[in-house]
C-alpha cells in the first residue's frame, strides 16, 4: 500500500513539475514575443528625381515583383502586376495566416506614416517603427543605398488606397517560433551605396540574391528553419499552385550541370527570349509578368552569373519537362 502511494505521489510531483515547466515557458515565451529590438535607421530619403522615381518603379514593377503579394486582388483575368500595392493577400503557412500589407502612402491603412528611414529600416533590418521584428518573407537587407533610395521614391509617388489589412492570425506554432528562432539579420555585408549596372556575373549575382530573391525558389531550403541546404540554384522545394493547392511546381537547377541544369545549351540570347515570352504554365508561382519587363541588361547579367555558379545535380529533371509540375494527393 504504501508502495502505492508512493508512487501516486512521485507521479503527481512529476505531473506538478511538468505543469511549472509548461507555465515558464508560456511565460517566457509570451514576454520573448512582446520583445523590441534596435536598429540602424539608414540615413535614406525619398528623392523627386524622375530617373530614381523611374528606376524604383523598375525595381518595384519588375525585378522585385513587390506587385506578386502586395498587389490588390485582379479585377479581370491576369496577375497582380500593375495593380494598386494595397496588399490583403494572405498566405496559409504552419506557423499561422499571414497578409501582405498596404505599402501605398495611405496614411492610416498603408505606410503614410513612416518616416522615410522607418521605411529603409523595416527593409534592411526587418524591424518596424515601434522595434517589433517581422517575420523574414522580404530579402531586401542587401539592397545599394541607391536602390533602396529609388524604392522609397516610387512607393511614396503611388496613389494612397485606403485598404485596411487583416491582422496576421498567428497559432502556437508561430509564437514559439517567432519567440525563440525570429531575430533581425540585417545585410551580411556592408551595403554597397551604388552598384555597377554592367551585364557581369557581379551584377547578376545582386540581382539574383538580394534584389529578386530568385536564391530562395532555386534552392533547397530546411522548411523548418528557413535555412538553405542545397547547394545555391540546384533546384528548390516543390511550391504551391496559386490556384489549386492540389498542384506543386518544382523549381528546376539553374546551374550549368551538363545533366541537370535546365539551361545546359542555353546562350545569353536564349534566356532572354524565355523571359519575354512569359509564363507557360498558367499558375506557376513564377512571376513571369514581372519578370517579362527587365532590360537586356540585367537578363544578360542573371545569365552570366547562373553560368558562373558550380556546376550541381539535382532537381527535376529536365529530359521530362513534365516534372516541373506534380500532382499531390487530396
Amino acid at each position: 500500500m504504501n508502495t502505492e502511494k508512493k508512487k501516486w505521489g512521485m507521479g503527481r510531483l512529476v505531473l506538478g513539475a511538468l505543469g511549472v515547466l509548461l507555465l515558464c515557458l508560456g511565460v517566457a515565451t509570451t514576454l520573448r514575443n512582446l520583445r523590441r529590438f534596435d536598429a540602424p535607421y539608414p540615413d535614406l530619403h525619398a528623392s523627386r528625381d524622375p530617373a530614381v522615381v523611374e528606376r524604383g518603379r523598375y525595381l518595384v514593377r519588375g525585378m522585385a515583383h513587390c506587385g506578386e503579394c502586395h498587389g490588390a486582388e485582379p479585377t479581370g483575368p491576369g496577375r497582380r502586376l500593375d495593380q494598386p500595392l494595397s496588399g490583403g493577400l494572405h498566405f496559409d503557412l504552419p506557423v499561422g495566416t499571414f497578409y501582405a500589407r498596404n505599402i501605398t502612402p495611405d496614411p492610416e491603412t498603408g505606410i503614410g506614416k513612416f518616416t522615410d528611414p522607418e521605411l529603409a529600416r523595416v527593409l534592411r533590418y526587418g524591424v518596424k517603427p515601434n522595434g517589433d521584428v517581422l517575420l523574414p518573407f522580404m530579402q531586401f537587407a542587401n539592397l545599394s543605398d541607391d536602390d533602396l533610395r529609388a524604392i522609397l521614391s516610387y512607393l511614396r509617388t503611388v496613389e494612397p488606397v485606403v485598404q485596411r489589412v487583416p491582422d496576421h492570425d498567428i497559432n502556437l506554432l508561430g509564437y514559439l517560433a517567432k519567440a525563440w528562432f525570429i531575430a533581425p539579420k540585417g545585410p551580411v555585408r556592408p551595403p554597397p551605396t551604388t552598384i555597377r549596372r554592367t551585364p557581369s556575373a557581379e551584377y547578376g549575382a545582386y540581382l539574383a540574391n538580394d534584389v529578386a530573391n530568385c536564391v530562395s525558389c532555386h534552392t533547397k531550403m530546411d522548411m523548418r528553419t528557413g535555412e538553405r541546404i542545397g547547394a545555391p540554384f540546384a533546384g528548390g522545394e516543390p511550391r504551391p499552385s496559386h490556384t489549386d493547392p492540389t498542384k506543386l511546381f518544382s523549381p528546376p537547377n539553374l546551374t550549368p550541370d551538363p545533366r541537370w541544369g535546365w539551361l545546359s545549351g542555353w546562350s545569353s540570347a536564349t534566356f532572354a527570349s524565355r523571359f519575354r515570352a512569359g509564363r507557360v504554365h498558367a499558375d506557376s508561382p513564377m512571376p513571369w509578368e514581372a519578370y517579362s519587363r527587365l532590360d537586356d541588361n540585367d537578363l544578360a547579367a542573371v545569365f552570366a552569373y547562373l553560368q558562373s555558379l558550380p556546376a550541381s545535380p539535382g532537381g527535376p529533371d529536365p529530359k521530362v519537362r513534365e516534372v516541373l509540375v506534380v500532382a499531390t494527393e487530396q
